[in-house]
C-alpha cells in the first residue's frame, strides 16, 4: 500500500496518488466515515429512559487506511438527566458503540483545510428572534450583538466544499459565532441651516432657499438625514413691468457623442433633422440627429486588437502611428424658465448654436503581452514567516488618444515561496576580526610627554588595535578550521549585530628592575673549586641577593658577585675551642695546661672529616700559667680595632691593633710586668689587593634554531604551539671594576653565568589574507555613448601578518578594474511626417444640422509619427517610448477660411534679440476688406502682433544654507587598506574644507542645473580645526627630604599645573586647593639613623697617687680619648663635631681603676649583662660576671664579689624590639613604562622598646619573625584615549532635489577614554550639503468651473491643466513656478495618466438640481463613553436639492450623501443648550463638543422644553410664571400665599423702593414697563429678609446671634483691660547695665 509524493508547484501543495486505485476509493471511504448521524437520543417507548451517545473518538489503527475503527460512549438517561443502568433502557434499541473508519495519516492534511469566509456585521441579539426591535430608548452605551461567519472544509487542489468532519480530523472547527459590541443608533447629524439666498425674481413673486449639509450619516439603525434644503416664496415690491413676457428663454445643450467616423454613402436620413415642439413638461424638445450606426471602428479596434495579442511576425507592434479625423454633435434645445421646451428660434436669434465638431478618432490604449515573471524577492528560508512577491510587466506599446480606453496597469505583483519550507536557509552573517596589531604605548602619551620620552623604548601597558569585517556565516554542516578566512561582504549586513571590539590592553616587558641587598663581608680566600683545588691562587668572595624584582626574568640584574684574587687559598680551616680553665701541675701557681677542641670546618662554618684539612692539626693541649701572689697581673687582649684601609695598594696597606693592660703590680720577688710594647699588638688588615673582578653577562639573543633537538609540534602549556626547542646565546667577560674587560682567568670560574639555555621557538606563521569581496556592482542600466568609463572594485584584508620566516603577505590588496561590456543606451528619435490637409465635418453633416453651405470653419489636421534609430532605420515604436522623450503632437486644430472670415497676412519672422532682458517679436496684418469689417479689428481676436522673451544664457550664483562642518580630507581607500595595522593617528585637527551649496538661478530667478553655474555645486572655504592641547604639568620638582629622620620613610616628588586643556585635550588631574595638580611620586628611602659614632681609644695606665714610698697600687684614675667619626670609616679619620653623636650613648671619658697591690686578689674586668628575657617580665633579673685572675696571698684576704645582678626594668635594664614597616610608597614602574603592572615598596626597620631604631641584624639576631610584605603588585590605570572608527563613505543625499539634501556621514566609538586619556568628541556625525538641484514637479491644477461651449446651460466640462513647475525643495512653503513642460517630461504620457475632463451639468433658469458637493466634515470615530470604539473614522458630504420654480418639484432629483473612511479622528459629544426665558418662552438647540451647532446627535428624549406653563395661569398683579412652574412676585415684592400654597397676593418688600406706584387693585402695575438693568442689578444685589412666604429667613437670626456674641466679647475685652494691677512688695531684679562693644563693623 505505497503512496507517491508529487511535488505539485512551489506554494508547499503536495498532491498524491495511490499506485494501484484512485482518489474515488479513498473519499469514499472518508464519506462513509464522516457521514453525520442522524440524533444522539433514542427514546424509550414510555419516554422516561432512553439512550444517549457520545461523540465519536478518533479512528485508531495500525496502517493508514480503511481498517481503522472508532468508539464513542452510550448511556442510559431518565428524562429528567440523571444517569441510570442500562437494564432500564430498551437494548433492542441501543445505538452501535463501534464502527469501522477510514484512518486518515498526518500527511493527508496538506490535501484539505478550513476557508474562512469575513466576519459579518454585528447585529443585535432580538435580531436572531425575529423581534425587530431597536432599543433606542433604553440604549445607553452599546448593545451587545453576534456576528456570523462561513466556515467550509475545501480540498485544497480545487477549493472544492467536502463534510466538516474530515477537516475537524486534523483541527479543531474555527468559531462560527462571536461577541460583538453595536454602539447605540446614531442619527444623522446636520449642520444648521445657512442664510437665506437672494430671491429668485427681481419683481413679482419667486423663491428662496437656505441650505444645510450632512456633518454624519445614520448609523446603527439611527434616524435618517432630514431635508437639507429649506424653500420659500419671496415677493419683490417691484412689480413686473407691463408688456414684459412672464418667461426667461434659454440655450441648453446637451452632451457631445461618441466621435464616429464619416459613412462613404450617406443616407436620406442622415442629414435630416426633426424638432419635437410637444407642450407636455414631460417630453424634451430635442434637436437629434438620425444616423445609421457604424460598425466599423469598432470592428477595426478588435481586429487591430486581436492582431497585436496574437501575431508572432516581426512587425508585432506598430511602426508609425497615424490618426483619424471624425466628428461628433449634440443635442441643442431651448427652455423656459418654468422648464419646458419651447422653439429654438426664441433662443438663438442671430447665430446657429455649434451642433458639430470635427474630432479625433479615439484609440485604445495597446500593451504588450506581460514578460516573465521575475525571480522571486524571497529565494531563501528565514525567521521572518512573510512571503515574497514577484513582478512581471509589459509595455505600452499604442497611446490612448481622443478619449480611448485607458492604459491598464503595466505592473503586476504576487505571492511567491510563501511557505519557503522547499528554500535553502537564508545566509547569516557575522563579524570577524583579523590578529591583533602590534602592542603599543605610544598612543598613551601626552603631546608633552612624547616630546620628553625616547620612544622607542617605551614598555609596559599599552593598547593594540585590530579591523573587524562582515562575512557570510558558511553552512553549520561543513567542518571548518578555527582560522578559516570568509570573502568580506558589507559591513551593513552585520549592522544589526554588535561589533566585536576592535581595541584591547596588552603589555611590553620592560627590562628588569631589581631591588638588590647589601653586600656581605668578603670571605676568606678559596679556592675556585673546593672539591679540587688546584694550585696557590685563590678567591675571596662576597656576595648580595635579589630581594624584588618586576615580572622579567632576572637575567638582566646587574652581577651579584664579586671576587678579589689572593694567595694560600683555604677551603677547610682547623677551629680551635678553649673548653676548660688552666690546669696546674700540683703548685698553687705558676705553669699549667689547658685542653682546647680542635675541628675542621668549612669556609661556610659547618663541620667537616678531618682528612679535609690538610695540615697538621693544633695541639689539643697548650701551656697556660696562673699568677702568683706576687707576680704581675695582665689583662687579655681587647678586639681588634677597625682595619686602617679596605684594600691594598702598593703605597699603603691596612694595619690594626688590639692593647691589654696590668691588672696587679707585682710584689717582691714577684714575676715583672711585661714592657709597654708588649702590652700592644698590630697586624696587618685587608692585604688584598683594590682590584675586584666579577662576570659581566649581556642580554640573552634570540631564540634561534638547535637542530639538535627537536619537539616535534609540541606546545606550551597555555595552547601556543611551538616547533622546535630552540638556543639563547649571551655573551659572558670578565670585568675589572672602574676599568673594563679582562682575561677571563681573573675571574672565579666557578660564579660565572651561563651562556648558552634552551628555549622554545614558535611556529612559522605565514600571512594568512581573506579572499577577494565580491566585485562592486556595474550599473545595472545603460550608460550614454560619452559618459566616463565606470569602475568596479574590490578588496581583501590582512588577518594574520607573516613571521619567523612564514610566507610574505601579497603586495595587491585592492583591485579596481573598468566594468565590462555596459551596454551603451539605445538612440531613437522621433520623425514627425508632413501635416494632412486641414479635415472639417462632412458637408452632408453640416448641412443637416443646419451649418453653413460652404466647406469652411473649424477642424483638425494630422500627421504620422514614426521611430527610428540611430541610422535612421524603422524601429518599434515602443522604442520610442522608452528612448526618444516626449511625443510629438499628432494632431492641432486648423481653420479653412469662411467668405466672412477676416484674413490676414502670415506671420514675419521674429526679430532678433539683442541681449538678456529683451524680447523679440513678429507681425501680421489685415488684408483685404477685412481692414473695413469692425469685429475684424479687435486685437483680442485677432491679434496683430505677438512678443516673447529672448533666451538668455547668463545665469547667478546664490549661495544657500549655512556652511557645513569643517571637513579634514580621508585618507585613500588603497592606501588604508594596504597597511597592516597602520595605526594611523587620526587626524582631528588641521587645515580642511567647507562647503556651503550654490543655487544657480536665471535672469527670472528660476532654479536651473548647478553645474550651468559651478563645476561642483559648492562654494569651498578653506578652514581650520584647531587641534587640542593637552593639559600641561611642570617637570618633576626635587626629592623632598626622606619622612622619617631614622629609619624607613617616604620622599616625594610632585609636579603643579602649567596649561589647561583646550579643545579637547587630555584632560588635568585632579587639582587641590590651590589649583595644583595632585601628580607626586613617593618612594621609600632609609634615613641612617646615626651616620657617626663614638670611637674609642685605649684606657690610659692606671693613675695612681702614692704616698711616700708606699707602692703604686690600690684605687686611681684612667681616661681615654673619645672622638665623633662617621660610620664605617677605616683608619686614621678626622673627627666631627661631638653634638653630630648620639650624646646619650657618650661613653665615659675617665673612670676609677684599681690596680691590685701585691698579694691582692686580681679579678677580671666584669663581663657583659645577660640579656634579660625578650618580654622583659617583670620580677626577673639579668646577671654579669668576673673570674679570678690571681688568687690572694692569705686566705684572711677575700676577693670581690663575682656575680653581680639587678632588675630588668622595660626600658631601662631591658628592652624588646619589633619590626616597623614604613608607609608604601606609590606604584612604581619601569623608567620606560607610561602605565600597567608595577610594584609598591615599603622599608623595614627594627625597632626597640624605647623608640629607638637599631640595626637590622637586632631583630634578626633575637630570631623576630617577619610577617610583613614588603613589595606587592600594584596597577596603575592607562591614560586611554578615545578612539574612533573611520568615517563610513558618505551617505547618499537624502533628497534627490532642492535646498534641503544633504548627505552624511558616521564613525562609532571603538574605545572610550579612560583616565586622563584624551575624551571622544562630541562630532560623531557629519553633514554636508548636495547640490541644489532644481525639484520639476507636474502641478495638476484645480477643477475649473462648469464650462458649457456656446451655451448658457447644460451639459458641459470641467478641466484642470497640467504643468510643470521647479521649487526649491521645501515647497509648499515656497510655491512651485512655472517652466516649461519637458523639464518634468512627456506630458502627453503623463496627460493619459490623470483625468484631465469630467462632465458636469450647470441648470438652466428653473430647473430643479443638486448643489455642488459640500465639503467633508471633520473625521469622526464611532465612541463609547468617550473613548474610541474603532480606529478609522468617518467623514461625510452632501449635495442639497435646490428649486427654483414650484412647478419642477416633481422632477427633482433626490438630495445625497457619502462616506469616505479617514483617519486621525476625533470623539464627539453632544449636548442640549438653551438660552434665557423671555415671555416664558426660550431657545433650545443641540451642540457638539467642538462647539459646532447641530441638528441631530442629542437624545431627543433629554430635550429641554422650549415653553413654560403655570396652572392657574399666574394673573395676580406683580405676579409671573417661575421656572419651577408656580406663580411667583416680580422683584421687590413679596408673595403672599393661601393655605392651599397658590398665590394670593403680591405684597411690596418693606424698606424696598420700588420706584413704581402701581395700583394693586388693577392691572396697571403689571402692564407697566419694568425697571431698567441697572435697577434689576441693584435688586439682585439686595438682602432680603423675608422670604416669599413672608416669614424671616434663617439668616436673620443668625447675624443676631453673632452680633450679640460680639457685644459680650468687647464687654470682656474692656474689663479685663480696665482692671487695676496689684503692686507686689519684691524688688525687681537689678538691671544689668547695656554695654556695647564696637569690634569696628561699619554695621554697629
Amino acid at each position: 500500500m505505497g503512496w507517491t509524493m508529487i511535488l505539485k508547484d512551489d506554494f508547499g501543495v503536495i498532491a498524491w496518488t495511490r499506485r494501484a486505485g484512485s482518489y474515488l476509493g479513498l473519499f469514499l471511504l472518508l464519506s462513509l466515515f464522516f457521514s453525520p448521524v442522524q440524533s444522539d437520543v433514542v427514546f424509550h417507548r414510555e419516554h422516561q429512559f432512553s439512550w444517549k451517545a457520545g461523540q465519536w473518538g478518533q479512528c485508531i489503527g495500525e496502517e493508514c487506511g480503511s481498517g481503522g475503527i472508532q468508539t464513542r460512549t452510550i448511556w442510559c438517561v431518565h428524562t429528567e438527566g440523571w444517569t441510570t443502568h442500562h437494564s432500564h433502557c430498551q437494548h433492542t434499541v441501543k445505538p452501535e458503540s463501534q464502527r469501522q473508519c477510514f484512518k486518515v495519516c498526518d500527511w493527508h492534511q496538506d490535501l484539505f483545510e478550513w476557508e474562512l469566509s469575513d466576519w459579518g456585521s454585528c447585529l443585535l441579539v432580538p435580531f436572531f428572534s425575529n423581534e425587530l426591535k431597536l432599543r433606542t430608548a433604553e440604549c445607553v452605551t452599546a448593545q451587545h450583538g453576534i456576528q456570523r461567519r462561513q466556515v467550509h472544509c475545501v480540498r485544497t487542489s480545487n477549493r472544492t466544499t467536502v463534510t466538516l468532519r474530515i477537516c475537524e480530523f486534523f483541527s479543531q472547527k474555527p468559531p462560527v459565532e462571536q461577541a460583538c459590541l453595536v454602539p447605540c443608533p446614531q442619527d444623522c447629524v446636520v449642520s444648521d441651516f445657512t442664510s437665506w439666498s437672494g430671491c429668485s425674481r427681481t419683481c413679482g413673486a419667486g423663491l428662496q432657499h437656505r441650505t444645510r449639509h450632512v456633518l454624519a450619516t445614520p448609523m446603527y439603525g439611527g434616524a435618517h438625514c432630514p431635508n437639507l434644503t429649506e424653500t420659500r416664496t419671496c415677493t419683490r415690491s417691484v412689480n413686473c413691468p407691463a408688456g414684459e413676457g412672464e418667461y426667461q428663454y434659454t440655450l441648453r445643450v446637451g452632451a457631445w457623442s461618441e466621435c464616429r467616423l464619416p459613412h462613404h454613402k450617406d443616407a436620406l436620413l442622415s442629414g435630416r433633422t426633426t424638432v419635437d415642439f410637444s407642450t407636455s413638461s414631460n417630453e424634451n424638445n430635442t434637436v437629434t440627429l438620425h444616423t445609421l450606426t457604424s460598425h466599423h471602428p469598432s470592428h477595426h479596434h478588435h481586429n487591430h486588437h486581436h492582431h497585436h495579442h496574437h501575431t508572432h511576425s516581426l512587425n508585432k507592434y506598430h511602426m508609425s502611428w497615424e490618426l483619424e479625423v471624425g466628428y461628433r454633435t449634440r443635442q441643442v434645445r431651448c427652455t423656459r424658465s418654468d422648464g419646458k421646451n419651447a422653439m429654438l428660434s426664441l433662443c438663438t436669434k442671430d447665430s446657429s448654436p455649434l451642433t458639430f465638431q470635427a474630432c479625433v478618432m479615439p484609440k485604445d490604449c495597446h500593451i504588450s503581452d506581460w514578460s516573465l515573471w521575475r525571480p522571486c524577492s524571497k529565494t531563501c528560508r528565514s525567521a521572518d514567516l512573510s512571503p515574497g512577491y514577484r513582478l512581471r510587466l509589459r509595455i505600452m506599446t499604442q497611446i490612448p488618444i481622443g478619449g480611448g480606453r485607458r492604459c491598464p496597469a503595466l505592473e503586476e505583483k504576487e505571492a511567491c515561496n510563501i511557505m519557503g519550507d522547499l528554500l535553502l536557509n537564508c545566509p547569516r552573517y557575522m563579524w570577524r576580526s583579523t590578529d591583533w596589531g602590534d602592542c603599543r604605548v605610544l598612543p598613551l602619551l601626552s603631546q608633552q610627554a612624547r616630546r620628553l620620552v625616547n620612544t622607542s623604548v617605551l614598555c609596559g601597558e599599552g593598547i593594540q588595535t585590530r579591523k573587524t569585517y562582515c562575512v557570510q556565516v558558511p553552512d553549520d554542516s561543513a567542518p571548518h578550521h578555527r582560522k578559516e578566512v570568509s570573502r568580506p561582504v558589507n559591513t551593513r549586513l552585520c549592522a544589526a549585530m554588535e561589533p566585536p571590539s576592535a581595541v584591547q590592553p596588552c603589555s611590553i616587558p620592560c627590562q628588569n628592575h631589581c631591588l638588590l641587598s647589601q653586600w656581605t663581608t668578603w670571605g676568606s680566600c678559596l679556592h675556585d673549586n673546593c672539591k679540587e683545588p688546584q694550585g696557590k691562587k685563590g678567591f675571596r668572595q662576597r656576595r648580595r641577593e635579589v630581594s624584588w624584582e618586576s615580572n622579567s626574568s632576572p637575567d638582566t640584574c646587574p652581577h651579584l658577585v664579586e671576587s678579589i684574587p689572593c694567595e694560600d687559598p683555604a677551603c677547610y680551616l682547623w677551629q680551635v675551642q678553649q673548653e676548660g680553665s688552666c690546669v696546674l701541675k700540683k703548685q698553687p701557681c705558676g705553669p699549667g695546661s689547658a685542653v682546647q677542641n680542635v675541628t675542621c670546618v668549612s669556609s661556610e662554618g659547618e663541620d667537616v672529616p678531618v682528612g679535609r684539612c690538610g695540615d697538621d692539626p693544633p695541639p689539643t693541649e697548650v701551656a697556660c700559667e696562673v699568677a702568683c701572689a706576687a707576680d704581675c697581673v695582665v689583662g687579655s687582649w681587647s678586639s681588634w680595632s677597625p682595619c686602617s684601609h679596605s684594600c691594598a695598594t702598593k703605597s699603603s696597606e691596612g694595619r690594626q691593633s688590639r692593647s691589654r693592660t696590668v691588672r696587679a703590680i707585682p710584689g717582691k720577688d714577684g714575676k715583672e710586668c711585661p714592657t709597654a710594647p708588649a702590652l700592644e699588638e698590630w697586624r696587618v688588615c685587608n692585604d688584598h689587593p683594590c682590584v675586584v673582578f666579577y662576570w659581566e653577562a649581556s642580554a640573552w639573543g634570540p631564540c634561534i634554531q638547535d637542530t639538535s633537538m627537536d619537539l616535534n609540534g609540541t606546545s606550551l602549556l597555555d595552547g601556543t604551539p611551538t616547533c622546535a626547542v630552540g638556543v639563547q646565546i649571551r655573551k659572558v667577560t670578565c670585568t675589572k671594576m672602574n676599568v673594563g674587560a679582562v682575561i677571563n682567568k681573573r675571574c672565579s670560574d666557578s660564579s660565572r653565568p651561563d651562556t648558552v639555555r634552551p628555549c622554545l621557538l614558535p611556529c612559522k606563521k605565514d600571512c594568512i589574507v581573506t579572499p577577494f569581496s565580491e566585485w562592486t556592482a556595474c550599473p545595472s542600466t545603460c550608460v550614454p555613448e560619452n559618459a566616463t568609463a565606470a569602475t568596479q572594485s574590490r578588496y581583501r584584508t590582512i588577518i594574520q601578518r607573516s613571521a619567523d620566516g612564514g610566507q610574505e603577505c601579497p603586495d595587491t590588496l585592492y583591485e579596481e578594474r573598468e566594468c565590462e561590456s555596459l551596454p551603451v543606451c539605445p538612440v531613437f528619435r522621433w520623425r514627425t511626417h508632413k501635416w494632412h490637409s486641414c479635415t472639417l465635418v462632412p458637408e452632408s453633416v453640416q448641412r443637416g444640422l443646419g451649418g453653413p453651405g460652404e466647406a469652411c470653419g473649424n477642424g483638425l489636421e494630422t500627421r504620422g509619427v514614426s521611430c527610428v534609430g540611430e541610422s535612421d532605420d524603422s524601429a518599434n515604436m515602443t522604442e520610442c517610448l522608452r528612448w526618444a522623450g516626449p511625443l510629438p503632437p499628432q494632431f492641432r486644430e486648423c481653420r479653412v477660411a469662411c467668405k466672412d472670415d477676416c484674413t490676414l497676412t502670415a506671420w514675419s519672422k521674429y526679430s532678433e534679440c539683442t541681449g538678456c532682458g529683451t524680447s523679440t517679436s513678429r507681425k501680421r496684418s489685415l488684408t483685404g476688406r477685412s481692414k473695413k469689417k469692425e469685429h475684424c479689428l479687435n486685437e483680442k481676436s485677432y491679434p496683430v502682433e505677438e512678443t516673447e522673451p529672448c533666451p538668455c544664457d547668463e545665469f547667478l550664483s546664490q549661495p544657500s544654507g549655512n556652511w557645513s562642518a569643517c571637513i579634514l580630507p580621508d585618507p585613500s581607500l588603497s592606501g588604508s587598506l594596504q597597511g597592516w595595522m597602520s595605526q594611523r593617528e587620526v587626524k582631528e585637527c588641521g587645515q580642511g574644507l567647507r562647503y556651503r551649496a550654490v543655487a544657480c538661478v536665471d535672469q527670472q530667478g528660476l532654479l536651473v542645473n548647478p553645474t550651468l553655474c559651478t563645476d561642483s555645486g559648492y562654494m569651498v572655504e578653506i578652514c581650520h580645526i584647531p587641534c587640542p592641547l593637552d593639559c600641561k604639568l611642570s617637570n618633576w620638582s626635587a626629592w623632598s627630604p626622606c619622612s622619617a629622620s631614622c629609619g624607613g620613610g617616604l620622599k616625594i616628588r610632585s609636579k603643579w599645573l602649567r596649561e589647561k586643556a583646550f579643545n579637547g585635550g587630555r584632560p588635568c588631574p585632579k587639582l587641590d586647593l590651590k589649583n595644583q595638580a595632585q601628580v607626586y611620586e613617593a618612594v621609600p628611602c632609609h634615613s641612617v639613623c646615626s651616620q657617626f659614632e663614638w670611637r674609642m681609644e685605649p684606657w690610659s695606665i692606671c693613675t695612681i697617687n702614692t704616698v711616700d714610698d708606699l707602692p703604686a697600687c690600690g684605687e686611681g684614675v684612667q681616661s681615654r680619648k673619645i672622638r665623633c667619626v662617621k660610620k664605617g670609616s677605616s683608619g686614621e679619620v678626622s673627627s666631627a663635631e661631638d653634638s653630630l653623636c648620639d650624646q646619650e650613648e657618650l661613653p665615659l671619658r675617665a673612670q676609677v681603676c684599681f690596680l691590685a697591690c701585691p698579694n691582692d686578689c686580681v679579678v677580671t674586668p666584669w663581663g657583659p649583662w645577660i640579656s634579660c628575657f625578650l618580654q622583659c617580665d617583670q620580677g626577673t633579673a639579668r646577671n654579669r660576671s668576673r673570674q679570678v685572675l690571681r688568687p690572694p696571698a692569705s686566705e684572711s684576704s677575700v676577693c670581690p664579689e663575682l656575680l653581680q645582678s639587678e632588675p630588668c626594668i622595660l626600658n631601662s635594664t631591658c628592652f624588646t624590639f619589633q619590626y616597623q614597616v614604613s608607609e608604601w610608597s606609590t606604584c612604581q614602574l619601569s623608567e620606560n613604562a607610561i602605565c600597567g603592572q608595577g610594584s609598591r615598596l615599603r622599608i623595614l626597620d627594627c625597632v626597640r622598646s624605647d623608640g629607638k631604631i637599631v640595626e637590622l641584624q637586632k631583630c634578626e639576631q633575637l630570631g623576630l619573625t617577619n610577617k610583613w610584605r614588603l613589595s606587592e603588585r600594584c596597577v596603575v590605570d592607562c591614560p586611554v584615549s578615545c578612539m574612533l572608527s573611520d568615517w563610513s563613505p558618505w551617505a547618499e543625499c537624502s533628497h534627490t532635489c532642492g535646498s534641503q539634501a544633504q548627505t552624511v556621514r558616521t564613525r562609532r566609538i571603538l574605545q572610550e577614554a579612560h583616565e586622563e586619556g584624551r575624551p571622544c568628541p562630541n562630532q560623531l556625525t557629519q553633514t554636508k550639503p548636495c547640490p541644489i538641484k532644481p525639484c520639476y514637479i507636474w502641478l495638476l491644477s484645480d477643477w475649473s468651473q462648469c464650462a458649457v461651449e456656446g451655451a448658457e446651460c447644460g451639459e458641459g466640462l470641467r478641466r484642470r491643466n497640467l504643468s510643470c513647475g521647479v521649487h526649491w525643495g521645501d515647497w509648499p512653503e515656497s510655491p512651485p513656478r512655472l517652466v516649461d513642460a519637458e523639464l518634468c517630461g512627456d506630458k502627453v504620457r503623463r496627460r493619459i495618466q490623470q483625468q484631465m475632463e469630467q462632465p458636469c451639468f450647470v441648470p438652466c433658469p428653473g430647473d430643479c438640481h443638486l448643489t455642488e458637493w459640500s465639503s467633508w466634515s471633520s473625521c469622526q470615530l464611532t465612541c463609547l463613553e468617550g473613548r474610541s470604539f474603532e480606529t478609522t473614522g468617518r467623514q461625510a458630504r452632501s449635495r442639497a436639492v435646490i428649486i427654483q420654480v414650484r412647478e419642477n418639484q416633481g422632477s427633482c432629483p433626490h438630495q445625497v450623501f457619502e462616506t469616505q473612511p479617514c483617519k486621525e479622528g476625533k470623539c464627539h459629544s453632544y449636548q442640549w443648550r438653551t438660552g434665557g426665558w423671555s415671555n416664558n418662552q426660550r431657545v433650545v438647540w443641540c451642540q457638539r463638543s467642538d462647539g459646532v451647532n447641530v441638528t441631530g446627535g442629542c437624545f431627543p428624549q433629554k430635550r429641554p422644553t422650549t415653553v413654560r406653563h403655570c396652572h392657574p395661569p399666574c394673573t395676580k398683579p406683580f405676579s409671573h410664571c417661575t421656572p419651577s412652574g408656580v406663580c411667583g412676585c416680580e422683584r421687590g415684592y413679596t408673595e403672599v400665599m393661601t393655605t392651599h400654597g397658590f398665590l394670593d397676593y403680591c405684597t411690596r418688600t418693606p424698606g424696598v423702593d420700588n420706584h413704581k406706584k402701581a395700583d394693586v387693585k388693577t392691572n396697571s402695575g403689571r402692564l407697566k414697563p419694568g425697571p431698567s438693568q441697572a435697577r434689576d442689578l441693584y435688586n439682585e444685589w439686595t438682602l432680603r429678609p423675608v422670604g416669599p412666604d413672608g416669614r424671616v429667613k434663617l439668616w436673620v437670626y443668625a447675624v443676631t446671634a453673632l452680633g450679640f456674641i460680639m457685644i459680650l466679647f468687647i464687654i470682656t475685652l474692656t474689663f479685663l483691660v480696665c482692671k487695676p494691677s496689684k503692686t507686689t512688695k519684691t524688688s525687681p531684679p537689678p538691671q544689668k547695665p547695656l554695654t556695647l562693644a564696637y569690634d569696628g563693623d561699619m554695621d554697629m
